[in-house]
């Protein structure tokens, strides 16, 4: 049987390595133009990788355990990181239109300079950008919040 603060190091460094993908992920979004069908996959593939070295340690080992240590920091961990996943979703409600009309007018493979993002998805499409850029931010700021604090009890619980 394997220890629980074996599982709880192994969470924390699945965790850890999760920043790094997100990092680059966004960073390479940001700095390559223009945005094509190979660059958002490439985008996608860190963030993904990111989200799931998050997830699911969460969803496997954090939630099954939250109810019998709810209390103190284990409730700030869970409210900052319930925030993160809730900005996140709400940022996906930007990514689908923007997705969407990228799509429908070719700009992943056929991309057009001169063509405005806001110009092809009408008058909400700046609604949508800053849905995604809300959501995406404040992802990342809860995410780090949550990721202090829960390594901070890592410490507290394993190590001290």
């Amino acid at each position: 049987m394997v220890s629980e603060s074996a599982i709880a190091t192994v969470v924390l460094a699945a965790v850890s390595l999760s920043f790094p993908c997100f990092v680059y992920g966004a960073y390479y979004i940001i700095e390559t133009e223009p945005v094509t069908w190979d660059v958002l996959l490439h985008h996608l593939k860190f963030v993904t990788t990111g989200l799931t070295l998050t997830t699911v340690p969460m969803v496997g080992w954090m939630m099954p355990r939250l109810p019998d240590q709810l209390g103190g920091l284990s409730a700030v961990h869970a409210y900052l990181g319930l925030q993160a996943y809730a900005l996140l979703l709400f940022g996906g409600t930007g990514i689908v239109r923007i997705f969407r009309a990228k799509r429908e007018h070719d700009l992943y493979n056929e991309y057009d300079e001169d063509l405005l993002l806001d110009e092809i998805g009408g008058e909400q499409m700046s609604h949508w950008r800053s849905r995604l850029r809300i959501g995406v931010f404040g992802y990342v700021i809860f995410w780090m919040l949550a990721y202090v604090v829960g390594a901070a009890r890592y410490v507290l619980r394993y190590v001290a």
